[in-house]
């Protein structure tokens, strides 16, 4: 399987343009549990080009009701990133210092719940900026963000 780079410029010219917006293309889960995971796989979607069709563990959407559980989920996105092994985006855990555009940081509870998967778009100073969805934002301080925990995500690349 090729490995190619992840397209970093297209995974944040996607969250410009989408961040305050909803592309028809996919449902809006702003009202059953959130849009956050499914905006930030629609990010990594634009800058990988590729999907993932293992049933149950990938991570591709094709409508409502078919698509992987990592395209939506919180969890399910972490686990499929840092695990996968097959075709699509392949990632790390790392320290917030290794964040780069396109990358994800996933925000937790104290216990290690983690609710919400905001996208990098900016990285400066040691700041990093983000977009998200449920609560539409771009180039929003992360900081500005009340959590307890952080999971840093660090795309490191695309299988074709």
């Amino acid at each position: 399987m090729e490995t190619v780079k992840y397209d970093r410029a297209a995974a944040f010219e996607y969250a410009k343009k989408w961040a305050f917006r909803r592309n028809p293309k996919f449902y809006n889960f702003d009202n059953i549990g959130g849009d956050c995971t499914n905006f930030a796989s629609q990010c990594i979607y634009a800058g990988a080009n590729v999907m993932n069709y293992t049933p149950a563990f990938g991570w591709y959407y094709i409508d409502i009701n078919n698509r992987a559980p990592a395209w939506t989920g919180v969890e399910y996105l972490y686990n499929f990133l840092t695990a996968n092994d097959g075709a699509g985006p392949f990632a790390e855990e790392t320290g917030r210092d290794k964040l780069e555009v396109g990358d994800i940081v996933q925000l937790g509870t104290a216990t290690g719940d983690f609710y919400h998967s905001p996208v990098v778009v900016a990285v400066r100073d040691k700041n990093i900026y983000v977009a998200a969805h449920t609560y539409d934002a771009f180039m929003k301080p992360l900081n500005s963000y009340n959590y307890a925990r952080l999971r840093a995500i660090h795309i490191l690349g695309v299988r074709k």
